[in-house]
């Protein structure tokens, strides 16, 4: 029997009740699904180290994968440890923050008593109740980030849990995903596999690059600048700027509150010009030469992928969708029928002009030109 081609409005209700139902799931099943894609980026990222200690040190499967895995938290944990001496300095000079916002708030009470007539009882009288609003509200979140703190180190553990798994049990996933499809179909899967793998960690590698030389150039440009605590905040800078498009300004808005706040206005608002100029250098030049050079998706889809993955998944969504959307892209330019919408994630490719082809000679019969220059030719006289 011939397959039965339905028309566009159809395989259009069937293309979103499935886009429907996936974000369904993946909303529902969140808590199942984040901890399995940061797992499986760590387990991609550390998978050369493990088998390095496999083949190469001859220890075991299991023995590799945790050895890898504590050599991560290791890292992790000496570059949690720098922040939290850094925030600890940062906390001591809180009294002087007060003191300085403090005159902040009397320079801006006398200015709209000045300029707006609004009288020092009115706007005392509108922030008590606006205090007091903040307050009750405060009190919901404090115990909303002790539930959400207790719900990350969970996640941060099973985040484990799954990456050692996925490690000693990477030859069975692999060839799980191959058996689920026909056997003509085999070198397309393997395909998706090795550049899947090939383009997570070069994702995930860049990225970290990318957070090292931006770490770099904040807290060089912090400190030529002078704005205290420069070092703190260009690290935090660099790490929020792993959000795409978003985290950048996040980090621009903090670095100015706080310079300000430690310091001149117009230092903060130099300071602030300062990282929009990185940010602009990092976007145009390190971002799609360390990053976008392997995922290989336009700036409307990534500001897309984070936008749905914010609303999916919050947070670690905005972070998570990029690679996902850049695996969806690797399918669909394997999948009859789905090419267009590689090409909707994908960048736009500079056609290039096809070369000039020389003019071929034309053939030429080789006795006629010889006959033809016999002609041509006049005889020579004959001489005694």
């Amino acid at each position: 029997m011939g397959t039965v081609k339905l028309p566009f409005y159809a395989r259009l209700a069937f293309i979103l009740i499935s886009f429907i139902l996936t974000v369904f799931i993946l909303e529902q099943a969140r808590d199942i699904f984040i901890p399995l894609v940061f797992a499986l980026l760590i387990s991609i990222l550390l998978y050369p180290l493990a088998r390095f200690f496999e083949h190469r040190l001859r220890l075991g499967r299991s023995f590799s994968a945790i050895l890898a895995i504590l050599l991560f938290l290791l890292a992790a944990f000496g570059f949690f440890y720098f922040l939290s001496i850094q925030i600890a300095s940062f906390a001591g000079d809180m009294p002087n923050m007060r003191v300085r916002f403090q005159h902040t708030y009397h320079d801006i009470h006398h200015w709209i008593s000045y300029k707006l007539h609004i009288n020092a009882a009115q706007q005392d009288d509108y922030i008590n109740r606006s205090a007091s609003s903040i307050a009750e509200s405060a009190a919901h979140s404090v115990s909303s980030l002790f539930l959400s703190l207790s719900n990350i180190l969970l996640l941060t553990v099973f985040v484990f849990i799954f990456t050692f798994f996925i490690l000693f049990h990477r030859r069975m996933l692999i060839n799980f995903t191959i058996n689920l499809f026909s056997d003509e179909h085999e070198q397309k899967v393997r395909e998706v596999i090795r550049e899947t793998k090939s383009m997570m960690n070069s994702y995930v590698l860049g990225l970290l690059l990318e957070m090292i030389i931006m770490s770099i150039a904040n807290s060089a440009l912090l400190m030529i600048l002078g704005v205290p605590y420069g070092l703190l905040l260009g690290v935090l800078a660099a790490v929020l700027n792993i959000i795409p498009y978003l985290g950048i300004y996040t980090a621009t808005g903090l670095i100015v509150f706080f310079t300000f706040a430690n310091s001149s206005l117009d230092l903060a608002l130099l300071a602030g010009a300062g990282m929009l100029v990185l940010h602009m250098i990092d976007s145009n030049i390190l971002m799609p030469r360390i990053v976008g050079a392997r995922v290989k998706m336009n700036p409307f889809i990534t500001v897309i992928a984070v936008i749905l993955g914010e609303f999916i998944w919050g947070i670690p969504g905005m972070f998570l969708f990029i690679p996902i959307i850049g695996i969806v892209k690797l399918i669909c330019e394997r999948v009859e029928g789905m090419e267009a919408w590689a090409m909707l994630i994908g960048v736009d490719e500079t056609v290039k002009k096809p070369k000039r082809k020389l003019k071929q000679p034309e053939a030429i019969d080789v006795p006629e030109a010889i006959e033809k220059t016999n002609e041509e030719i006049p005889e020579a006289d004959d001489k005694d």
